[in-house]
């Protein structure tokens, strides 16, 4: 005997339908900002980052074969989002910690802190995007000024491949710049 169905929800929803988006938004949007709130203690984020994924799905549409599909991909989708959050969070948190060591009179302006959070935070995304190695060499050679042998021999491979991580890592941040991400 076939397992019932859990109501009349569609079987399958293609987010590239507007029909479609508005049934998958009906049938989860409460659930998914219920299940974030949970994670994040916070109501309201937890309904922008709901939003979000929304969002997310009119940008990059994908076919859900199911009701349980659908909650299964959403789910994963609220976990990212979350670390994003979370990620984020820890940004602003080190770029306020680092303003409070400035003067009050060499503040930049609201607008300008912004950017830098968002230019930090696609930073970070890219370096998260890097295999570790070859964000290990980035930031020893980008913040702690230390010349490439050091590098390698602290890694354990040659001078060379450190230069060859570099070349990746500056390809990633020409990508950015030019307002581009590329898969790794």
């Amino acid at each position: 005997m076939a397992a019932a169905p859990r109501s009349a929800e569609p079987a399958a929803y293609h987010t590239g339908c507007r029909d479609s988006l508005g049934q998958l938004y009906h049938h989860h949007q409460p659930w998914l900002q219920q299940l974030l709130s949970r994670r994040l203690g916070c109501g309201e984020s937890a309904a922008d980052l709901a939003q979000d994924a929304f969002v997310r799905l009119l940008q990059t549409p994908r076919h859900l074969d199911s009701f349980d599909g659908a909650r299964a991909y959403l789910s994963r989708m609220a976990k990212g989002l979350c670390v994003d959050h979370w990620r984020r969070l820890d940004i602003e948190k080190a770029w306020q910690d680092a303003l409070a060591a400035r003067a009050e009179a060499h503040l930049p302006s609201v607008e300008h802190q912004q950017i830098v959070i968002e230019t930090l935070c696609e930073i970070d995304r890219m370096l998260a995007r890097l295999p570790e190695k070859v964000a290990t060499a980035f930031l020893a050679s980008q913040l702690q000024g230390k010349p490439y042998r050091q590098i390698a021999e602290e890694l354990g491979v040659s001078e060379r491949m450190i230069k060859k991580y570099m070349a990746q890592a500056m390809l990633q941040c020409t990508l950015i710049e030019a307002g581009f991400e590329a898969n790794l």
